[in-house]
């Protein structure tokens, strides 16, 4: 196959590269780290097409996607896993700003960038890695919380046109905590190491599912999370 991963340097995105391109796949990697995309180029010089690109900032990504498709020239699989956060009980907009210019601005410009694509040429699969962090609002990340609420409502729209449309394949994948830089705050629990989220990520993919919770046990936890009363959900 031939796989674009956006956010591929580090955590989820990179533990998906490196099963993807030891699988044989033709898999082009984006991110802002240079020197490490450059060295994962190196380390899988058959497999990996890499290029840096800050994800807020529009041009850079159109450039990105313009470079992957000289190299490709079409696209059966992308995978969306950028995103920062970072907590902010204090409501600093100078930390909540750039939460939103990637997770929202940036992201749907990539989301709309390649769906356009896999619409233009027939086909294709196009997965998101959300948050379960966006099924509530939460007081030390309100941004994050907020910013992965928009895209799993992006998500759910996308699948309805691409069910509408009948090409593509929509999968909205919702992780609980999984141990990377973006595992914040104290008394966390549940959080799964790379390797495992990235398992059932890929296997959620395979089967090309609408959503799925990574690991299982985080759905449990989903379900009682949207329906808990907000009596209840405000003391926790």
């Amino acid at each position: 196959m031939n796989i674009i991963i956006i956010g591929a340097t580090s955590g989820i995105g990179h533990g998906l590269l490196e099963r993807y391109a030891a699988s044989g796949n033709k898999v082009g990697i984006l991110g802002r780290r240079k020197a490490i995309l450059e060295e994962l180029e190196e380390r899988y010089p058959s497999s990996v097409i890499a290029y840096a690109a800050d994800i807020s900032q529009q041009s850079e990504v159109s450039a990105a996607v313009k470079h992957f498709l000289s190299r490709m020239q079409t696209v059966d699989l992308v995978i969306v896993c950028s995103g920062i956060g970072e907590l902010n009980p204090s409501l600093d907009f100078d930390i909540e700003y750039p939460t939103l210019l990637t997770n929202v601005v940036g992201w749907t410009h990539v989301i709309d960038s390649f769906y356009g694509i896999l619409a233009h040429q027939g086909y294709g699969h196009i997965a998101a890695i959300t948050s379960i962090g966006g099924l509530r609002g939460e007081p030390q990340a309100p941004a994050y919380s907020a910013s992965k609420a928009y895209q799993i409502n992006y998500m759910e729209a996308l699948r309805k046109k691409a069910y509408k449309d009948g090409r593509i394949s929509v999968t909205d994948i919702r992780p609980g905590l999984v141990a990377t830089r973006m595992a914040k705050g104290e008394n966390l629990f549940w959080v799964m190491p790379v390797e495992k989220a990235v398992s059932q990520i890929i296997k959620a993919i395979r089967q090309r599912k609408s959503k799925a919770y990574v690991t299982k046990r985080w759905h449990v936890l989903a379900i009682i999370s949207k329906n808990l009363p907000y009596s209840l959900f405000k003391r926790m």
